[in-house]
């Protein structure tokens, strides 16, 4: 059974503000401003805007499905076969990791980041007009994160910048 996709990104928003909660009602570490509860915050609201999105259905396509043919007995005909390079899929993220720390050193984490993205969003299926935006702002987004508001310290590669 397939849940649809407004259960699913609301049971995520539920989730998400859970554990936000749980962030924020964390006490912080006297004397650091960053304490154990910042971790939870972002990581429940970073879930529960995913789950919004999902509801609402921003960045998925609404392309029509193919129509399955009844056949004679009541059932349908199966889905084609996936491509040959369907399986490889799987290999993608253990590939993604070893290019990460192949490569976050030379071209720093912004580039790297933006190129795992790019990949994983179009191996994903996303069109290249979401698969883009996205793998430009997202390594920002995760570096004013992590960067700067947690203070981890990420590699600067090719691009040593002040922010």
């Amino acid at each position: 059974m397939r849940l649809p996709d407004s259960v699913t990104g609301s049971f995520l928003v539920v989730l998400g503000a859970a554990a936000a909660y749980g962030g924020w009602i964390l006490p912080p570490v006297p004397g650091q401003p960053v304490g154990p509860n910042v971790f939870p915050l972002v990581i429940g609201i970073g879930l529960a805007l995913c789950g919004l999105a999902i509801v609402f259905g921003i960045g998925h396509s609404f392309e029509e499905e193919e129509e399955l043919v009844p056949l004679e007995d009541g059932q349908v005909a199966a889905a084609p076969p996936p491509g040959k390079l369907y399986g490889l899929r799987a290999l993608l993220p253990p590939a993604l990791l070893l290019f990460y720390v192949a490569a976050a050193d030379r071209l720093g984490f912004i580039i790297t980041a933006a190129i795992m993205v790019y990949v994983t969003s179009t191996a994903l299926g996303a069109k290249w007009k979401l698969a883009l935006p996205l793998a430009a702002l997202s390594p920002f987004g995760i570096h004013l994160i992590f960067g700067k508001l947690l203070r981890v310290p990420l590699p600067a590669g090719l691009l040593p910048t002040p922010w």
